[in-house]
């Protein structure tokens, strides 16, 4: 009848089978949902940072997806028989999305991340140490691993899907750190960063030596030391 009401349909972007009566399966299904959350991030820290370098990363993470678009599509697995998601299921585009990711960070931090010297320490900024940058990378390397294990236990994808996902993630984010490494070397990042619509936008490239907080806190900082220093002479 024309007063039927319509059946409304399920948006699938973050609906996350799981069983209720299992707590693991709970927190997988709460795991699932760290590549949204990823996504949030980059478009909160582009925005607000304007660094080149975050935006490589994310230009980089979205290229690493078009790959497992294109990779699912071209191999043509099915999921579990016992599948809680659907279309094609290898590879894992969960494990590939944490896998770049983690993997990235992890170059970033311990590869092209040049912090000032301990010796040339400021008076008000403590770079990262190497072994906090380490720590760093290996909680988001554990992180990355809890993620793509989850795809299994929820029994969206088989273990080879997972593995395949994890390790097209790890060569994506490989090859494009050396990409962005011959970018930089060539000069054509620092071209473009003098570029109208770059300066217009006011991108920069600080967080190669310095944390993304660190000119706002010294600007702070100075602001705060010369009060009190107001106040002093009062």
């Amino acid at each position: 009848m024309a007063d039927d009401p319509i059946p409304l349909a399920s948006l699938s972007l973050t609906h996350v089978h799981y069983d209720p009566t299992d707590h693991i399966s709970y927190l997988c299904a709460w795991l699932a949902l760290i590549p949204q959350g990823l996504c949030v991030m980059y478009a909160t820290l582009i925005w607000s940072t304007r660094e080149i370098e975050i935006a490589l990363l994310f230009a980089g993470q979205l290229a690493c997806e078009a790959l497992n678009f294109a990779l699912k599509r071209l191999i043509k697995e099915e999921r579990p028989p016992r599948m809680n998601g659907k279309g094609y299921g290898m590879p894992s585009s969960h494990a590939q999305f944490v896998a770049y990711f983690a993997v990235s960070l992890s170059l970033f931090l311990l590869v092209r991340h040049k912090p000032p010297s301990p010796r040339v320490r400021r008076r008000n900024h403590t770079p990262m140490s190497i072994s906090e940058r380490a720590g760093w990378s290996v909680l988001a390397l554990a992180v990355a691993a809890a993620v793509a294990w989850s795809r299994i236990y929820l029994n969206y994808h088989t273990e080879k899907q997972v593995m395949v996902g994890a390790a097209a993630g790890t060569v994506s984010a490989v090859g494009w750190f050396v990409i962005t490494e011959l970018i930089r070397r060539s000069g054509w990042l620092a071209w473009g960063l003098e570029t109208p619509i770059a300066r217009f936008f006011r991108v920069r490239d600080l967080v190669i030596e310095e944390d993304m907080c660190q000119a706002g806190w010294e600007k702070w900082d100075d602001k705060m030391t010369a009060l009190r220093a107001k106040k002093k002479q009062k």
